[in-house]
């Protein structure tokens, strides 16, 4: 029994280090992020720490205690909060539409919404991360890497060389076109708990569309995680950073991310 105990505290404190080391890396990553938008200067100025010792940080040549590395990631959360990164991204343009380039293409900025989905869902048990091809898939890939779980992904149409799928079909509003999302029944096992990750949330009508999938395969849906969203997508814990409210287009009435997906389709 003696041993058994001194197995289990060494476990803990294992575990312990290898998440006080995360979190140091988180810091690192939030001040490369920052150095985007700040000079040496202006951040020792924010952090009241040498240049050099940031610079030292930033490179990676060290890390920091992980005192510092609170004392940093505090600071730096009043000066650069992700809900404010991702609206000084967002654009309109005359139609309604926006453009994600700049958030999707942007690994640093997907690297700080990974820190702010892994906080926001901590304590959950999570064994699979499920998304829609296609803009979502870099937020999941790194969020499921992170959390080191596997990957879903739901697409449009079957793919050769699987034998079995759950397929879930829905209508995009104002369509009278149906769509299916598709994943390979064997890929949601029975145990699994599987947050759904997108880069937005529009119509609500594909979240809701994977929903249904994960509940087909008697699976369980732990929650939504979005990084913008214009509608509700069901009655499951959303956590959304940024919610933006509708642009209504000039000469035209809005369209859903599916409605123009049906259209370039039918086109």
């Amino acid at each position: 029994m003696v041993a058994v105990a001194k197995v289990t505290i060494q476990e803990m404190k294992d575990t312990s280090r290898i998440l006080d080391l995360k979190y140091k890396l988180m810091t690192i990553e939030l001040l490369n992020l920052a150095k985007q938008r700040f000079t040496y200067r202006e951040l020792s100025a924010m952090v009241h720490l040498p240049e050099t010792v940031l610079s030292r940080y930033v490179k990676g040549h060290v890390l920091p205690t992980a005192q510092r590395a609170e004392e940093i990631n505090k600071t730096l959360q009043r000066y650069m909060s992700l809900d404010k990164e991702l609206l000084e991204r967002i654009r309109f343009d005359d139609g309604g539409y926006f453009d994600n380039t700049a958030i999707i293409g942007d690994t640093m900025l997907m690297e700080r919404a990974v820190q702010h989905a892994v906080g926001k869902f901590a304590g959950k048990r999570v064994t699979k991360i499920m998304t829609a091809a296609v803009d979502g898939i870099p937020l999941a890939t790194l969020l499921a890497h992170r959390l080191g779980v596997g990957l879903l992904v739901a697409k449009k149409a079957r793919e050769v060389g699987v034998r079995e799928f759950i397929e879930e079909i829905f209508v995009p509003p104002k369509t009278a076109v149906v769509l299916s999302l598709f994943v390979p029944r064997d890929a949601i096992k029975k145990t699994d708990c599987v947050l759904i990750v997108d880069d937005i949330i529009d119509s609500g009508e594909t979240q809701r569309a994977m929903m249904k999938i994960i509940q087909k395969a008697k699976a369980e849906v732990i929650g939504i995680y979005a990084l913008v969203s214009i509608e509700s997508a069901g009655n499951v814990p959303v956590e959304v950073v940024t919610p933006v409210i509708k642009k209504e287009p000039k000469e035209k009435e809005r369209e859903s991310r599916e409605t123009r997906e049906v259209r370039e389709i039918s086109a």
